[in-house]
């Protein structure tokens, strides 16, 4: 199972992620979010990161002459489509920077099923995506919510590797292991607060998921 922590904003934080084995960590481009970096964090933040560990830019919605410029300031190795982009429209921003992309659905138990969300994978599958990420819907914000939304809508034949995020945290991270999926991704289950993240959290995040790598507990003696 592969881990993305999302919503970095601290040097220290990102450098206890990386001592844990994350696999991925997302920065968040998207100003009216309170885990929102500029580019000048960006570039500190992401220079910390050692090779294999994949930097994920989140945007929602972003024009193509700021992701040009975001492409341009900080090397980010994945998009991660937040907002309302179409498969067309990820392609095409995508292909305007030269990156690999994913898109993150929001699943709405109320109106979805697992036909139409295999449907809507299936589209950006074509378009060209590398992996989709399956987050719970909420009318007014595109993410971040910490809610939970009914695996029971998670496909078992999906055409894309899927990345399960929405309210997940230590305490149930360990039920997705049986999960059709290939990731998890978590922010606000490993946080004191937006943007600051817990490294107890986190390590026991980690410990949950890779429980073959925690067999050997002198990986936690250094933290």
């Amino acid at each position: 199972m592969h881990v993305k922590f999302c919503g970095f904003t601290q040097l220290d934080d990102v450098n206890t992620a990386v001592q844990l084995g994350v696999d991925a960590v997302g920065l968040v481009f998207y100003p009216p979010s309170p885990r929102a970096v500029t580019l000048a964090q960006a570039q500190i933040l992401s220079a910390a990161l050692p090779a294999f560990v994949s930097v994920v830019a989140l945007v929602v919605n972003m024009p193509e002459n700021e992701l040009i410029e975001l492409a341009n300031n900080v090397p980010f190795d994945i998009i991660q489509f937040h907002g309302d982009e179409t498969p067309e429209q990820c392609q095409y921003l995508a292909n305007a920077v030269n990156k690999r992309w994913m898109k993150a659905l929001r699943i709405n138990a109320e109106q979805d099923t697992v036909e139409n969300v295999s449907a809507r994978i299936d589209s950006f599958a074509a378009a060209g995506a590398s992996s989709i990420l399956l987050d719970a819907y909420h009318q007014y914000k595109y993410g971040g919510t910490g809610a939970r939304f009914d695996w029971s809508l998670i496909p078992d034949n999906s055409s894309l590797p899927i990345i399960l995020a929405g309210g997940l945290d230590a305490d149930n991270v360990a039920a997705t292991l049986d999960l059709p999926i290939y990731g998890v991704d978590v922010s606000g289950g490993i946080e004191i607060d937006k943007g600051k993240k817990d490294a107890d959290k986190m390590r026991a995040f980690m410990k949950a998921v890779k429980r073959d790598r925690w067999q050997n507990e002198t990986v936690t003696d250094a933290l």
